[in-house]
């Protein structure tokens, strides 16, 4: 009886992660879109952050035990994010958030996206409230005077833009 319950432990393990990423990875995915900025219909960067924010969390699904396993992936993603947005500074793809630094896409994704408090983003993130409370407003601030101005595409001399 033991053995068999041993047998069909990786069973229901596979079973709970399947049901999981089904119902949150369009969710997540989108997230990683707006994190790296790229268009939704062109998105390879996000779908590598999915991936292997999806990867870490089923090595931990085992222990996740009362913890939510989307504030896991989520944390995940964030953390991937910052890692190769800090290591390899690449310019954004393109979008309406391509305008912004990769720290202020990542604050304005937990904050206005995700719904994460203030609070629970700083410690996320390892700054000082006041720091993600600072970033959330300049990049708000930058979206909303980049919508008043038009963007030349990239390449594009340099001339002001008349209605």
């Amino acid at each position: 009886m033991r053995e068999r319950r041993q047998a069909t432990a990786p069973h229901h393990r596979a079973r709970g992660f399947a049901e999981f990423a089904g119902g949150a990875a369009g969710r997540l995915l989108h997230a990683a879109t707006l994190l790296t900025a790229e268009p939704p219909a062109r998105n390879p960067r996000a779908q590598e952050l999915l991936t292997a924010a999806l990867a870490a969390t089923y090595a931990r699904w085992d222990r996740l035990r009362d913890d939510d396993p989307y504030d896991r992936a989520r944390q995940e993603l964030v953390a991937r994010f910052a890692r190769a947005a800090w290591r390899f500074h690449r310019p954004a793809a393109g979008g309406l958030l391509s305008r912004l630094t990769p720290q202020e896409r990542l604050v304005l994704v937990l904050r206005l996206y995700e719904g994460v408090a203030e609070e629970q983003a700083a410690a996320l993130l390892g700054l000082p409230v006041e720091r993600v409370r600072a970033v959330c407003t300049r990049a708000v601030a930058a979206l909303r005077h980049g919508a008043a101005t038009p963007v030349a595409p990239p390449g594009a001399p340099d001339r002001a833009v008349t209605p």
